[in-house]
């Protein structure tokens, strides 16, 4: 439970399960969204009222998952992560085609995207898992952990979706690292994954996954096909200079030369507009909310908590730095949005029940004798 200064500080939000200022971060993260998609989107309000409508249901989400213990999340993980996997797996058989990708299954009444379950899934049977070994964990528990990671990771990326692929094995390996995997395990990984290069790049990468690449270390091959979003996104964000452009003044995105610049490329949009200083303030407001994550999972009164923690923030890092990348031409084109700016509702959804269950671990304190993770 909270202490009684904190209490005395912010009575309502205790009683809500709310960690002020992690909650503060996000609105203010939510609001420049609804700006700067109503640059990006033609001045439609009509597209920023659906926005402000997906926001209202994440943030109801948050709400009501701010209300699970932790505790909670540690007695089901293995339920959770299993329904998850017979979701994916029903997906390859029965799910539905969408922008060339079988990623939705029809339960109905509506459609669902398994794998956005799988990126709290994942994180939390293996923070479960690891909290029952001894932290440390020793090699058996870091190979173990990576084939529960890898299973859904591999399921994911046949659909084909390798940005959401990533960002699932990547909030994995985060729980093992900070579970205690050895430097030597780390390094080793590394160099594994890059002798197997070539064997992804023949025989697990699509055609136009290569292209991508491709096109990453050379957009200027190709500038009126597969290289013209990245050349227009950099065109659009060095032309922002110090200051930007000012708002609803960028013209690569108001003369529409900038591809899906509401979605995974509203981040061109902002540093046109809005330049250097305003880029600088936008990654400063992303820098609070992480470290504000990374504070409460250290403070966590267990193991599971603060694992399961620390793998929800750092997985919103590679978010921010995955999309930066990818739009700025440093790193290869996945289809990772923007984390709480870009325009869509799934990922958005999935990302606040992750911060809800931060903030259960914020506000769901309780005085214990003895820790057993």
């Amino acid at each position: 439970m909270q202490t009684t200064e904190e209490r005395q500080r912010n009575p309502w939000l205790a009683k809500l399960h709310i960690d002020g200022p992690l909650f503060l971060g996000l609105i203010a993260l939510a609001i420049v969204s609804l700006f700067v998609i109503y640059s990006a989107g033609g001045q439609d309000i009509g597209l920023v009222h659906r926005q402000a409508i997906r926001m209202g249901v994440s943030f109801a989400v948050l709400f009501v998952v701010a209300q699970i213990a932790p505790q909670t999340w540690r007695i089901y993980a293995v339920p959770f992560y299993i329904v998850g996997i017979i979701l994916l797996v029903l997906v390859l058989f029965f799910g539905e085609m969408g922008k060339g990708a079988q990623r939705w299954l029809n339960i109905g009444v509506t459609r669902i995207q398994p794998s956005e379950i799988l990126k709290l899934a994942v994180p939390i049977l293996l923070a479960w898992y690891c909290a029952r070994a001894q932290i440390p964990i020793r090699f058996w528990h870091v190979l173990a952990g990576l084939i529960l990671a890898m299973i859904p990771t591999m399921l994911i990326a046949q659909q084909p979706d390798l940005g959401t692929a990533i960002l699932v094995a990547s909030s994995g390996l985060f729980v093992l690292f900070l579970a205690g995997m050895s430097w030597r395990l780390v390094t080793f990984g590394g160099a594994l994954a890059a002798a197997s290069l070539p064997l992804f790049w023949f025989f697990f990468l699509r055609e136009y996954q290569r292209q991508r690449i491709l096109t990453f270390l050379n957009p200027e091959t190709d500038p009126l096909g597969s290289g013209y979003h990245i050349i227009q996104s950099k065109i659009a964000i060095g032309s922002g200079g110090l200051e930007g452009k000012g708002w609803l003044q960028g013209t690569q995105s108001q003369l529409e030369f900038l591809p899906e610049r509401h979605t995974d490329f509203i981040f061109s949009v902002f540093a046109e507009e809005f330049g250097f200083f305003g880029v600088a303030g936008l990654l400063i407001l992303y820098g609070f909310v992480i470290f504000r994550g990374m504070l409460i999972s250290m403070r966590a009164q267990s193991n599971f908590a603060r694992l399961l923690g620390g793998s929800i923030t750092l997985t919103f890092f590679i978010y921010v730095l995955v999309n930066i990348g990818m739009v700025s031409g440093l790193l290869p084109v996945v289809g990772v949005p923007l984390p709480l700016i870009s325009y869509g509702g799934t990922s958005m959804v999935t990302m606040m029940a992750g911060f809800g269950i931060l903030m259960a671990i914020a506000t769901h304190r309780r005085l214990v004798i003895s820790q057993s993770g």
